[in-house]
């Protein structure tokens, strides 16, 4: 029987970069959901389960950090690994999100996207 693939929930608003994020998710063989925005993502979360969230922060209609607050109030959400994308190194965004149990934090110019998908495999693995 085939192994059931792990799901990824990318939100990002930057459509070009949501493409290639889930074009590569894709052929590294995972199920891939794409959000453009806090609010829709949170609904793919719950709708879904995936099993990791790769989440950008500054987004329209619905936060990247408004999203993980919410996703932490449920009972299935407190536990998701998620990932934090964003362009702004900002100290106090990367606490108030390991606060929230946000597995790790990349600053888009600073990270390639095989690093981002090896992060992602070893988190699952765990």
């Amino acid at each position: 029987m085939p192994k059931v693939l792990d799901k990824v929930l990318i939100v990002e608003d930057e459509q070009a970069l949501l493409a290639v994020l889930a074009k590569k998710f894709t052929i590294e063989k995972f199920k891939v959901f794409e959000a453009p925005n806090g609010q829709i993502g949170l609904e793919q979360a719950f709708q879904h389960h995936p099993d990791i969230i790769l989440l950008d922060i500054l987004m329209p209609i619905m936060d990247g950090m408004t999203m993980l607050n919410k996703l932490r109030q449920d009972p299935w959400g407190k536990s998701v690994p998620i990932i934090m994308l964003t362009n702004l190194s900002d100290e106090k965004k990367e606490a108030e999100a390991a606060k929230e149990g946000c597995y790790d934090y990349f600053i888009k110019s600073d990270w390639n996207i095989d690093d981002l998908v090896k992060k992602v495999k070893s988190k699952l693995k765990q």
